[in-house]
């Protein structure tokens, strides 16, 4: 019964934490739309559109920060009614209510994982093709939409994709083992096939011939791309964005290939990490309302959260630029910060029980 009240209580704070702040992101993102708005065909109700559909992602990206809040604003609460003493008062012990509020994190995390592997792609991608159809592709040539990949020293260079995700603009750079440039092909748009197979139209190819470097110039050239086009539809995505069950087989592939994965790694595990992340933002709040705030009260409770709130985003920022500017372990870079924090959590409440 308890358990249910503070179950309850914790829901509620998340869900209004987490309205508010997709929200006011989603403010600040139609600011930043209306620079565009007037060029081409791009309209107000097309910059309202493009935010609705990539507000999922915003919401997945605050959940962190939502879950502390809405933690803290739940049990300082419970705290200011003298609620939260009438239960330890009943012999009911911490653990518990600390367990009633991370209960609910399990239905939350099976939300996101749905949220970022089923919506927030196609609506990633619909806002995407949407805002660059309503635009005229004026933007996109300014390389927005530019994608680069590369395969066995193959190099593939996309300026923007046209409607109906056609290449426009490819650039192929091939080299030899040794290091040197074997060949640039330039295209202006290409049609992809099935089969891997490219058509590229309007080629200029050159060559090196060792003594010098010949042109040639081509209408038609097929060439078999490494990518393939559902791969392509997914990788287009800002990295935040790419489904996980596509981010692990693209990890596999580039592992298979012995080719670098490490920001397809790093983000992978990024979004495993979440539940623990989750867990860990429950744990600290709980600590700064039972521990370290007790006797400070809740609102000082509260700025002390929100403050490590800030500090742990930008912790998580910084370990995961390092992970990738050191190349270190994917799966330790992402879940060193939560367990810094879980443990941070733990000695807090054994600090405040001496």
């Amino acid at each position: 019964m308890v358990e249910g009240y503070v179950r309850r209580a914790a829901v509620r704070a998340f869900a209004l934490v987490a309205a508010a702040l997709t929200a006011l992101l989603s403010l600040l993102e139609l600011v930043e739309q209306l620079a565009s708005v007037g060029q081409g065909h791009y309209r107000l109700g097309d910059a309202l559109v493009y935010v609705l559909l990539t507000a999922p992602g915003r919401f997945l990206q605050i959940t962190p920060i939502a879950t502390l809040l809405g933690s803290l604003l739940a049990l300082g609460a419970l705290a200011r009614n003298s609620e939260l003493a009438a239960m330890l008062g009943l012999g009911i012990p911490e653990r518990r209510i600390v367990g009633s509020v991370l209960t609910p994190l399990i239905p939350i995390v099976a939300i996101l994982l749905i949220l970022a592997q089923f919506v927030i792609p196609p609506a990633q991608r619909l806002a995407q093709d949407g805002r660059a159809a309503a635009l005229n592709a004026t933007r996109a040539a300014s390389g927005d939409n530019s994608f680069w990949a590369q395969s066995n020293r193959e190099y593939l260079n996309i300026e923007r994709f046209d409607r109906g995700h056609t290449p426009v603009g490819i650039d192929i750079y091939s080299f030899a083992a040794d290091g040197s440039l074997l060949s640039i092909i330039h295209a202006a748009r290409a049609q992809l096939r099935p089969d891997g197979q490219w058509l590229l139209a309007d080629v200029s190819r050159k060559l090196d011939r060792g003594a010098e470097l010949t042109t040639d110039h081509l209408p038609r050239l097929m060439w078999h791309s490494f990518v393939t086009p559902q791969e392509m539809q997914v990788l287009t995505l800002p990295l935040t964005s790419i489904p996980p069950m596509a981010l692990y087989r693209e990890v596999r592939r580039l592992a298979l290939k012995h080719e670098p994965a490490a920001h397809y790694e790093h983000e992978l595990w990024a979004k495993i990490s979440l539940p623990f992340t989750l867990a860990a933002m429950v744990m600290i709040a709980a600590s700064f309302v039972f521990g370290a705030g007790r006797a400070q009260g809740p609102g000082r409770s509260l700025a002390f959260g929100v403050g490590f709130g800030v500090a742990f985003s930008l912790g998580q920022l910084i370990f995961s630029r390092l992970g990738l500017l050191l190349d270190l372990n994917a799966a330790l870079t992402a879940l060193t910060p939560a367990a810094l924090t879980i443990w941070l959590s733990l000695y807090l409440f054994r600090s405040a029980s001496r």
